[in-house]
């Protein structure tokens, strides 16, 4: 047996991890040069370390978090959340405060979103399809225009009710203006049982002392360690399967000899390069969108503008929809403690004008909004440094569905090929739901037999680590004591 992983982000490596405690061979195919952790890596720019967009190691998933603790050991601390909402000037807590929020809002405002909020629950959307109706229905239609049209159009570029309501449900779940206050008056300690909390509502997290890709090349040192085989720098560009046996090609050669594939590239990509799957998923294929952004890093002069994790932009008037503190991630990311380095993130389109803009203008940019923003003053910027990321977000549109559905039926020739991960399924999984998708695809193959079911994870759009790996099989949720 020797199986093919294609990405080495958090999935292709749990299951290469998983694949290797047992003796099987595994080779590992990652298109970045030299990273591992897709957009859980962590990159660095002369000693400063930074994320690819926010990780928090929280999950409601014990097996998760001890596989956390089994591969990291010693190297994590544990670090306060904080994130805000930057509107008009001023800092609301998120997940909302209802009291807070209201009173900043002003009274008459506030008695206008109260109003707002009693008027939808009274007359709801019935089984809301898009962002907008959703939402709306969670905290009325007024505080849905404050606090969640901009920023969400600014993350998808396109318009709240052409998205989905899988993603309000996944992102926000177990949230709504009524349960904001009840948090508020009737706020229950947590107990230490993860599967009593609100997974919005954490106050703390686990986190590597110098980001998450620390876990992940430490992931991939133990996992070379049980004789796994790593190609960087080798993107699959055409997926063979012949006599049940899988052929890999690249620009330059081809691997061959493997028994399975666990693909966690996106499923566009895998569509385009499987042969033989039907023109049917190839055209679903070309229909998936995906958003993609940019993170422009600003290396700064330590003000204390703000301690978050990271801040959500509602302003308008800028481009930037949120910005990272690495400093309130990990001290340790900074090697300069009178500095810090911000994170500020840009949403767009790969080939659009903000993805071909230079370097020097994203800087210059990030800089000009950072002043308009009030987070530094003139003379604080003394370095920058740009990444791209491209199909960073799968996107939620109104034939998502539909498209994957045509793909996975596709598929269903090829029983020793598995997806799994946020871009390989299409789903917008966090860290730790890509790593359960993909435990439950390296069982199957431990155990000779496809009989747990990937796609059950985060059913009913709820959170993945609701979900064990022991309660999923035989394609159905089976209820488990905790």
């Amino acid at each position: 047996m020797h199986i093919a992983i294609i990405g080495a982000g958090p999935a292709g490596l749990t299951a290469a991890y998983i694949l290797c405690k047992q003796g099987i061979k595994v080779t590992i195919f990652e298109a970045h040069p030299t990273l591992v952790g897709g957009i859980s890596r962590t990159e660095t720019y002369k000693g400063y370390l930074f994320d690819i967009g926010g990780h928090r190691f929280f999950s409601k998933s014990k097996e998760i978090e001890d596989l956390w603790d089994e591969i990291l050991e010693n190297d994590f601390i544990i670090r306060p959340r904080k994130s805000r909402i930057l509107y008009k000037g001023k800092f609301y807590s998120y997940p909302l405060k209802a009291f807070e929020a209201l009173k900043n809002l002003g009274v008459i405002n506030a008695a206008r979103c109260v109003l707002s909020y009693g008027a939808r629950r009274f007359n709801p959307v019935k089984n809301p399809k898009n962002f907008e109706d959703w939402v709306s229905n969670q905290f009325g239609t007024r505080l849905f225009n404050i606090f969640f049209k901009t920023y969400t159009e600014k993350v998808w570029g396109i318009p709240c009710n052409q998205i989905s309501a899988d993603w309000a449900a996944q992102r926000i779940k177990g949230l709504s203006l009524f349960s904001a206050i009840y948090n508020a008056l009737f706020a229950k300690k947590q107990t230490g049982k993860n599967d009593e909390v609100i997974k919005t509502l954490i106050d703390s997290f686990k986190y590597p002392r110098k980001g998450p890709g620390m876990m992940w090349h430490k992931c991939l040192e133990k996992c070379l360690a049980m004789g796994a085989t790593m190609h960087f720098n080798t993107p699959i560009i055409t997926l063979e399967n012949n006599n049940q046996n899988w052929f890999l090609k690249t620009n330059t050669q081809t691997f061959s000899g493997f028994t399975h594939v666990i693909n966690t590239s996106p499923l566009q990509q895998l569509a385009n390069s499987l042969q033989g799957i039907n023109a049917l998923a190839k055209e679903a294929a070309q229909k998936l969108a995906y958003r993609d952004f940019i993170t422009v890093v600003l290396i700064i002069k330590e003000r204390n503008a703000f301690d978050d994790n990271w801040i959500y932009i509602h302003e308008p008037h800028v481009k930037v929809g949120r910005i990272q503190n690495f400093k309130s991630w990990s001290p340790q990311m900074i090697p300069n403690p009178s500095t810090t380095a911000l994170g500020l993130e840009y949403f767009c389109f790969e080939g659009d004008g903000l993805w071909n803009s230079t370097d020097a203008e994203l800087i210059a940019l990030g800089k000009k909004e950072l002043l308009q923003l009030k987070l530094c003053q003139n003379g604080d910027v003394i370095d920058g440094h740009i990444v791209r990321q491209p199909k960073a977000y799968p996107v939620y549109d109104d034939n998502y569905k539909a498209h994957v559905e045509t793909i996975n039926n596709a598929l269903i020739p090829y029983p020793t090929l598995q997806i799994v991960g946020r871009n390989g399924m299409h789903k917008y999984n966090n860290q730790d739901h890509s790593m359960m998708t993909a435990w439950l695809a390296a069982k199957n193959i431990i155990e000779g037999q496809k009989q747990y079911d990937v796609w059950k994870v985060n059913e009913d759009a709820a959170y993945h680590e609701e979900v064990k790996a022991s309660d999923v099989k035989d394609g159905r949720l089976i209820p488990t004591k905790v």
